[in-house]
């Protein structure tokens, strides 16, 4: 019947975009078919055309279709960052306690961005903790004498906040490495750990990072959680030497992209999604769709993100607009842009090291509608996002149902987003 359910409500949103996922070792592959009419804009004009609260009516279609077909949520708005306000606070004194070290200066760098100030809305850790309380449901286990219940249960709530200051540490850690790696010189509008006290150190952060990680890991006690989130250590790895060592077809390729995109932005938060489910001991099928809410939420984020490179502004966005292209790398729009002028290839196969082609790009791309498409695929995998929150398991809890919209209402967040 669950499946049965998820097929229902999926269906809809997955004409367009089909992912095939290998259960044997998790390689992730994109077919995209896309049907969009061409449209011919000026590069200026695209460039101010980047109002997210128009022009994505299929989201908000979409979201009413999931919510009417279920039974109804709470339906005053709510902040789904507020609903575990108290929780992410606790979240990051505990965070800034995991990262002390022996060599202070070690300390002060692995602490750089979980200082009070920086530390960012700390996206992840609220998908996690919302979507914890998202699958607080009964289980097919024996159930535990009532003296242990409440116990059990601040254990796994617990147990559950673990995989959340995890899944931030591995966050943390990638963005220093990848800073280094691009060279970077701001992060969240400051300075770069690298650019503020060096490559060196700015690697071996990151590296004490993912020890710290590590050892909250194995504290869980649960191997299949352990191997979840190591593959994502694994697949941040591959994605970035997938970046760094393209070749000509695959910089031209969709389905390579995509591929990338997961292992880099989609692959941790849809394993954490997952862990969630197994430390609750749920069913492989709510398991599931928990990986499929974090997959389809993270390669919509990453697609807007995509997006906001080539139309928001490095005040907004913490980095320098363009950052991608002149650093070589080609994404969504560039790609879709590619479909409607053959020319692009050139120029891309060229490289951007020469600034007049990455202005001749620019230029091809405002008469494209590279950034409109990159945008209705993004609300095709929120729609995917949402679809898989409406098909868990209904309850009649209100802190359950609240974390649902709160999950589903982030989905609409990650491609309104102007930063």
């Amino acid at each position: 019947m669950l499946f049965s359910r998820i097929s229902r409500n999926l269906r809809g949103s997955f004409k367009g975009c089909r992912w095939f996922l290998s259960n044997g070792d998790q390689n992730h592959q994109f077919l995209c078919s896309h049907n969009y009419q061409s449209r011919r804009d000026s590069t200026e004009q695209v460039m101010r055309s980047l109002n997210f609260s128009k022009g994505l009516p299929a989201l908000h279609s979409s979201r009413y279709q999931i919510h009417h077909q279920s039974s109804p949520i709470v339906e005053d708005e709510l902040d789904p960052f507020s609903l575990v306000a108290d929780e992410l606070s606790l979240l990051g004194n505990k965070l800034r306690a995991m990262v002390v070290a022996e060599v202070p200066k070690l300390a002060s760098a692995a602490e750089y961005f979980f200082k009070m100030g920086v530390e960012g809305k700390r996206f992840r850790p609220t998908v996690i903790l919302l979507m914890s309380t998202a699958l607080n449901l009964p289980i097919s286990k024996a159930s535990p004498p009532i003296e242990l219940e409440d116990v059990l249960t601040a254990d796994l709530r617990s147990r559950q906040q673990r995989i959340a200051e995890i899944t931030e540490m591995i966050h943390v850690a990638s963005l220093l490495h990848d800073d280094v790696l691009d060279d970077a010189d701001t992060r969240r509008g400051i300075g770069s750990l690298n650019f503020v006290m060096g490559n060196k150190l700015a690697v071996l952060a990151g590296d004490f990072l993912l020890s710290r990680a590590c050892v909250a890991l194995a504290s869980l006690k649960n191997t299949e959680v352990v191997s979840l989130l190591a593959k994502v250590v694994e697949h941040l790895v591959t994605g970035e030497t997938m970046q760094m060592t393209t070749t000509s077809d695959q910089r031209c390729s969709m389905e390579y992209y995509m591929q990338k995109t997961y292992y880099k932005a989609a692959s941790l938060i849809s394993n954490s999604c997952k862990a969630i489910a197994i430390l609750a001991g749920q069913t492989t099928e709510v398991a599931t769709l928990a990986f499929e809410y974090g997959k389809n939420l993270g390669l919509a984020f990453q697609l807007i993100d995509d997006v906001l490179d080539f139309t928001g502004t490095s005040a907004s966005l913490g980095k320098g607009s363009l950052s991608d292209i002149r650093h070589g790398i080609v994404t969504a729009p560039i790609l879709f842009a590619m479909e409607e002028f053959h020319q692009l290839h050139a120029i891309v196969e060229e490289g951007f090291e020469n600034p007049e082609n990455v202005d001749l790009a620019l230029e091809y791309l405002g008469k494209s509608r590279g950034i409109q498409r990159t945008k209705e695929l993004a609300v095709k995998h929120a729609n995917l996002a949402a679809a898989a929150i409406d098909s868990l398991p209904e309850s009649d809890d209100e802190e359950v149902r609240k974390s649902r919209k709160a999950l589903i209402d982030l989905t609409h967040i990650v491609i309104t987003r102007t930063k």
